[in-house]
């Protein structure tokens, strides 16, 4: 059974691009949705499995610093046996202070090797997460295609009925795709229209402005000339 680790590389090595051409082909977003889901099931087991790592990586640093301590203590209090004459309590610390010193360093390099796993699978998190953006992003992307390819089939299925009908109608045809355009278009239109509703109210003010001022200017000359 692959591991989770061997599924998420499984799962960068996916050719987007391929993705991409077999939703066209097959007109459907199925096969992006499958990915999606793939990768949000992946990263949440990749989750756990940095949580139980991250986990150990905290255990074996503690037993390391743990051990360590010991052994810097116990080294110390060798030092102050032999001061003292005690040799035989020397020498059995002597042998403790061995094995500590031992596990501490598997302690070490097991915390090493977990620690250097676990920022591994951050890792390997972050551009997870940064996949399932991208693959997101182009979903919606694909869908809009999808959409406007559907609507292009529509029109001209409607265009070519329209060709069977008689030349004498041109100006019916010529109204019904104005209608047809004018719907693309009436968003858009809207849009425009209510940000230039405010700046033609200033455009407004200020042109009733000027010719009060205008005529201002032309009571004081004609006033001054008097």
């Amino acid at each position: 059974m692959p591991s989770i680790l061997q599924k998420v590389q499984t799962l960068f090595s996916a050719n987007l691009h391929g993705m991409i051409d077999r939703a066209l082909e097959t007109n459907s977003l199925k096969v992006m949705d499958e990915y999606i889901r793939q990768v949000e099931r992946n990263l949440e087991a990749l989750e756990d499995s940095a949580a139980t790592v991250g986990g150990s990586v905290r255990t074996l640093k503690r037993k390391y610093e743990e051990f360590s301590n010991q052994s810097d203590k116990l080294d110390r209090d060798i030092d102050t046996l032999i001061l003292r004459g005690k040799d035989d309590l020397a020498a059995a610390a002597q042998a403790e202070l061995n094995t500590k010193q031992e596990l501490a360093q598997e302690y070490f390099e097991q915390w090493q090797s977990q620690e250097e796993q676990y920022q591994g699978m951050l890792n390997m998190r972050l551009k997870l997460e940064g996949r399932l953006t991208t693959i997101k992003q182009e979903r919606e992307k694909m869908r809009s295609l999808l959409e406007l390819a559907e609507t292009k089939k529509v029109m001209t299925k409607t265009l070519k009925s329209m060709d069977k009908l008689d030349t004498s109608g041109d100006q019916e045809i010529d109204s019904l795709l104005d209608s047809i355009y004018s719907q693309i278009d009436q968003e858009d239109a809207r849009a425009e229209l209510a940000s230039r509703k405010l700046s033609d109210q200033i455009e407004d003010t200020v042109g009733i402005g000027q010719v009060e001022l205008q005529l201002e200017e032309r009571r004081q000359r004609l006033l001054g000339a008097d």
